[in-house]
């Protein structure tokens, strides 16, 4: 990250930004995968986002005096292999939806906030409580062929990783900054709720409104949260994620652990998926390994059944360049037929999928 010195020196022009700060920084992360289903379905291919995922963001704070301060976050997603700005989704909003045309958008985070003694309240569209406990306590962080999250089954309607139109309430997170940078040991929370912004007179009126939190407890080497979250749809019922997470520093590896449910009122979607995993040390980076087991009792997906086991590499050249390398296994029972994260669809059923992955990952 690099401050902004020249928009510095414009600001100084007006008093209102004389105790204000702009900071400009981003993450450029691309490489190569092969990845293969048992149909003799392959792909080779330029990936991006396996590692840290590729953005470009702009924000800032100013000082109101009285421990209170304001702040804004922009965050575009991009994919650097072609140049191309990353598509947006629905999430909680049907006509929130923008395709990749080439141009970016602020589609990762777009917030204001108002920070102090108090906690921060965030307005925007911002990740989702019950999203940050599943990439906070995967050792891969939801990234890359590793991730669990492909397991994750989401119904209809869900808001997913991010959630437009929404107000924020956070408690223990450092001021104007991403939900998993903790201020300090002890209780920290999220509350949120978002609107679809339906008209009101229908049976869909509610359809994409969220509601979630999240609630964890930091104390030296140990962090542990559950969040939960849902999302209305009249169509196919509420869709409801509920997990648990934890980790635990032991110094030669910090331990995780994660448990995620996902669930639709008409129980299409009735899934568990548990993961437990580890972040080793080794020389200058890390091995990050994971299993994952999936269960479904749901009726479009009954008896579906899926372990996953991933481990990688990361090689830290500097404190903002990286290198890595990844791979992953998985193996379905029960008809399911899942794919590891940017394969092909060719898993047939009790199929199995891998794949691996290497690149380079810089951040400024």
């Amino acid at each position: 990250m690099c401050n902004l010195a020249a928009l510095a020196a414009v600001a100084a022009v007006t008093g209102a930004f004389a105790q204000s700060s702009v900071t400009i920084w981003g993450v450029v992360d691309v490489g190569m995968g092969n990845y293969k289903a048992n149909d003799g379905t392959t792909a080779t291919k330029m990936t991006t986002s396996n590692l840290s995922s590729s953005q470009l963001g702009f924000k800032g704070t100013e000082d109101l005096g009285g421990g209170l301060k304001a702040g804004f976050w922009l965050e575009a997603g991009l994919n650097p292999d072609n140049g191309v700005g990353q598509a947006s989704n629905t999430n909680n909003q049907t006509s929130g939806a923008q395709a990749a045309n080439g141009g970016l958008t602020f589609n990762r985070r777009s917030t204001v906030s108002l920070a102090g003694n108090f906690g921060e309240v965030r307005l925007g569209r911002d990740y989702t409580p019950d999203f940050w406990n599943k990439t906070v306590f995967d050792p891969f962080g939801t990234l890359g062929v590793g991730q669990a999250s492909n397991l994750n089954l989401s119904g209809t309607g869900s808001a997913g990783v991010r959630a437009s139109n929404s107000i924020a309430y956070l408690y223990g997170v450092g001021a104007n900054e991403g939900s998993h940078a903790l201020s300090a040991n002890g209780i920290y929370a999220q509350l949120m709720s978002a609107q679809g912004e339906n008209a009101s007179g229908s049976s869909t009126s509610k359809d994409g409104n969220y509601v979630g939190g999240r609630l964890g407890y930091k104390a030296g080497a140990l962090n542990v949260a559950i969040a939960s979250g849902t999302t209305k749809n009249a169509l196919v019922g509420d869709n409801k994620v509920t997990n648990l997470g934890a980790s635990y520093d032991l110094g030669v590896a910090t331990l995780i652990a994660n448990t995620n449910i996902n669930k639709t009122g008409d129980n299409t979607v009735d899934n568990t998926t548990n993961l437990i995993g580890a972040q080793i040390p080794l020389g200058s980076g890390y091995i990050p390994v994971s299993y994952s087991d999936y269960r479904s009792s749901g009726t479009a997906s009954d008896g579906y059944k899926a372990t996953q086991f991933a481990i990688g590499y990361v090689y830290n050249l500097s404190k903002r360049t990286a290198l890595y390398a990844n791979y992953a296994k998985l193996d379905n029972k029960g008809g399911a037929k899942f794919n590891v994260n940017s394969a092909p669809a060719g898993a047939t059923a009790n199929g199995s999928s891998s794949g691996y992955e290497a690149g380079v990952k810089h951040a400024f």
